[in-house]
């Protein structure tokens, strides 16, 4: 069984800081991705980044310059850095990993439960 765990969210004025982190944990063989998405209420699950093990990162446009994600491929654990936060930014941010339980087994996708970043003055 895998599981994720996120931690880091809460409340933030507008410009401010937060950092969310994320554990995977279980019997994991390898861990491709790892990433954090974001819904607002009344709107679509985004991507908001990811980073594959081989260093890649992405983002969405609208986070760009102001988010750092970054990974402990060892350890399992992803992190997110949100710098000058907008009202906008406000949402449940879920942690997504792409991962596999054995070297032949296909990959599959494991989300976290989320955590709640309100950005607010």
């Amino acid at each position: 069984q895998v599981q994720l765990a996120e931690s880091g969210g809460g409340s933030v004025q507008p410009g401010g800081s937060l950092r969310l982190s994320c554990e995977a944990s279980g019997n994991i063989f390898s861990v491709a991705s790892m990433g954090w998405y974001r819904q607002a209420p009344g709107k679509q699950r985004e991507l908001v980044a990811d980073m594959s093990s081989s260093g890649n990162r992405n983002y969405s446009e609208s986070v760009k310059d102001r988010f750092t994600i970054s990974r402990d491929i060892p350890k399992n654990t992803a992190d997110l850095q949100m710098n000058n936060l907008k009202p906008e930014d406000t949402a449940v941010y879920y942690c997504r990993a792409v991962l596999r339980l054995a070297r032949y087994a296909p990959d599959f996708i494991s989300w976290g439960r989320g955590t709640q970043v309100t950005v607010s003055p």
